[in-house]
């Protein structure tokens, strides 16, 4: 009895598991509408907390190394080759910073040097273990633009 309510677990994180991730857009079927995106891209709100934490990683998005945002500014190494991030959930709605977040290139055109964090389009010359994943996932966009809706002047 008891390998059977085991198997029946197993199965049900299995197809818990699998919706999950079916209902993740994958990065080529992310729909750009006028420079904004306006359907999440995991069905899920995204959390501030960890887009902050994602924001600031620079395994993820390093998003610092071109921005500088005040309320971090406990975090080192802000850059200053992009705008600051701060008012811009009062420039941009979170479609456009989804869509932003997602594929710049998309929304900027393609001699942006932001990188698109959730696409395929990265160019030549991809470390091989890298080839065909993104930068984050799909709800790490999503808690990253919950973060950026945040930032008000």
């Amino acid at each position: 009895m008891r390998s059977v309510i085991g198997w029946a677990a197993a199965c049900a994180a299995l197809v818990s598991s699998s919706v999950s991730l079916a209902a993740d857009t994958a990065p080529d079927q992310v729909r750009f509408e006028e420079n904004a995106v306006t359907a999440t891209l995991t069905g899920l709100a995204g959390d501030p907390d960890a887009g902050a934490k994602a924001f600031v990683d620079r395994k993820l998005g390093n998003c610092l190394a071109c921005h500088a945002v005040k309320s971090l500014s406990k975090e080192q190494f802000h850059g200053d080759v992009a705008p600051p991030l701060d008012g811009v959930a009062e420039r941009w709605s979170p479609a456009q910073l989804r869509a932003i977040v997602a594929d710049s290139k998309a929304v900027f055109g393609p001699d942006t040097v932001m990188p698109g964090f959730y696409s395929l389009k990265v160019g030549i010359n991809v470390r091989k273990d890298l080839v065909g994943k993104t930068i984050l996932t799909a709800q790490q966009v999503e808690d990253v633009v919950a973060y950026l809706a945040t930032l008000k002047d």
